[in-house]
C-alpha cells in the first residue's frame, strides 16, 4: 500500500490579484465616503467634517476625504500583502489590526470640539469606511493566493490500481 504525502508548500499571494482587489477596494472606500457625506449633509443636514480651525480635520473637503479613504484602502492592501508573505494566519492578524485602526478613526472625531451631531456623523462615516475596507480585503485574501507549482522531485509515485482480494 502506498502512502501519499502532500507537499507542504504554502500558498503565496498573487500580487496582481491582490492589488487589483485593493484598487477596487479603494474605489469602493472613496465612493462610500462620498455617499456618506452626501447623506449626512444632504439628508440629515449635519456637517461631516469639523469646521476650519477646529482640530484634526480642519477644512477638509469631500474630495480630500474620499481620496484619503482610497489611500487608506491602498495602505491596508500593502499591510495585507506584507502579512500574507510573512505571517501565519495573516488574515486573522489583518482583521485585528484593521479593527483597532477603525476604532481609532472612530474615536478621533469624538474628541473634537464641535457639535455632537458632527462628531457622531463623522465617527459613523469612519466606522463604515473602516468596515468596508476590512471586510472587502479580508474576503479577497483567500482568492488572491496561489500555490506554487509542485517540483518534479515532489510528485509522489503513481499508486498501483486498487485490487480486490477475496478470502474464501
Amino acid at each position: 500500500m502506498s502512502t501519499y504525502y502532500a507537499p507542504t508548500r504554502t500558498p503565496r499571494p498573487d500580487p496582481a490579484k491582490l492589488w487589483a482587489g485593493g484598487g477596487a477596494t479603494a474605489v469602493v472606500a472613496a465612493l462610500a465616503a462620498i455617499v456618506g457625506i452626501l447623506i449626512a449633509r444632504g439628508l440629515a443636514h449635519v456637517a461631516i467634517l469639523a469646521p476650519e480651525g477646529a482640530g484634526a480635520w480642519g477644512n477638509a473637503s469631500t474630495v480630500a476625504y474620499a481620496l484619503g479613504s482610497a489611500a487608506c484602502a491602498l495602505l491596508a492592501t500593502g499591510l495585507l500583502h506584507f502579512l500574507l508573505v510573512t505571517t501565519p494566519r495573516a488574515t486573522q492578524f489583518f482583521g485585528w489590526i484593521m479593527v483597532l485602526i477603525t476604532i481609532v478613526a472612530v474615536v478621533i472625531p469624538l474628541s473634537l470640539v464641535v457639535d455632537m451631531s458632527n462628531k457622531i456623523a463623522t465617527a459613523l462615516l469612519n466606522l463604515v469606511i473602516g468596515l468596508v475596507v476590512t471586510t472587502l480585503l479580508t474576503n479577497i485574501s483567500p482568492l488572491a493566493r496561489t500555490r506554487p507549482p509542485v517540483r518534479a522531485d515532489e510528485v509522489p509515485p503513481t499508486a498501483p490500481p486498487p485490487t480486490r482480494e477475496w478470502d474464501v
